[in-house]
């Protein structure tokens, strides 16, 4: 725990420097840089020996990136909700699992997981620094909620096939940490919370099908962490799982949410 903790406070340091004080091209650069970073980790669940496939799949997931950063305010909106589309999926597998993954699905569904998660993040940057701040921190309450939640009061399984640690305890822990936390930002940025409240739920919501996924994911490959770059956390997939799924859905749902 001690280990976790202090990862966590050294990397939200070094977010706030990167997301506040940075140019903004470096800060898409980092942006960019994290998302292949993540590819690379994606590339170690397809079953391939050696680092050749590794390397074309991490080549292809870059290429995207450049080809859809040029073009980020056409694609921006039919990428995101293909992602919702795709999410929608995933919650559906989640019922079924275990299943078999063939190689071709499994690149499939990292392309599906990496590049809207560039976009939305990409367009929440460009919105305000501070929002694409506060939908990071939903997924992260969410996950410290669910967690300590869990810890303590969980009883029920979520998903036992999946990963045997989440409880739907934890599920009520970390939703209720998230409309605390949404209520508190009201008092500093005026907020309509019937609309933002259910908002923001919905997001940590489907940011547990994002985490629960890459888990299914691991467990296929056999791995337990997709990397070991955040000591207590894991890599960087460990890390932007439940990101992938929740930062598309509070990306369309900015003015739906008041939030721009």
């Amino acid at each position: 725990m001690k280990q976790r903790v202090i990862t966590a406070v050294i990397a939200l340091a070094a977010l706030g420097v990167l997301l506040f004080a940075a140019p903004p091209p470096v800060v898409r650069i980092a942006i960019g840089l994290l998302i292949v970073a993540g590819a690379w980790e994606w590339s170690g669940l397809l079953g391939h020996k050696g680092n050749g496939p590794r390397i074309v799949f991490v080549a292809w997931i870059a290429a995207l990136l450049a080809v859809t950063a040029l073009f980020l305010s056409e694609w921006a909106n039919e990428i995101l909700l293909a992602s919702l589309a795709w999410w929608f999926a995933a919650l559906l597998w989640t019922f079924v699992f275990p299943t078999p993954v063939p190689r071709p699905l499994r690149w499939l569904i990292g392309t599906l997981v990496l590049v809207p998660l560039f976009v939305a993040l990409m367009v929440l940057y460009d919105t305000d620094p501070m929002i694409l701040l506060f939908a990071l921190l939903i997924v992260w309450v969410a996950d410290s909620g669910a967690y300590f939640a869990g810890r303590a009061l969980g009883r029920n399984k979520l998903a036992p096939k999946i990963s045997p640690g989440k409880t739907w305890e934890g599920v009520a822990g970390g939703l209720l940490a998230v409309a605390l936390l949404t209520i508190v930002r009201s008092a500093w940025v005026e907020s309509d919370l019937a609309a933002l409240v259910p908002f923001c739920l919905a997001v940590a919501a489907l940011s547990i099908v994002g985490d629960l996924t890459v888990s299914m994911l691991k467990r296929t490959a056999g791995v337990k962490d997709s990397g070991r770059l955040f000591p207590g956390h894991g890599g960087v997939l460990d890390r932007i799982d439940s990101v992938a799924a929740a930062a598309p859905l509070f990306a369309l749902g900015l003015a739906w949410a008041g939030l721009k």
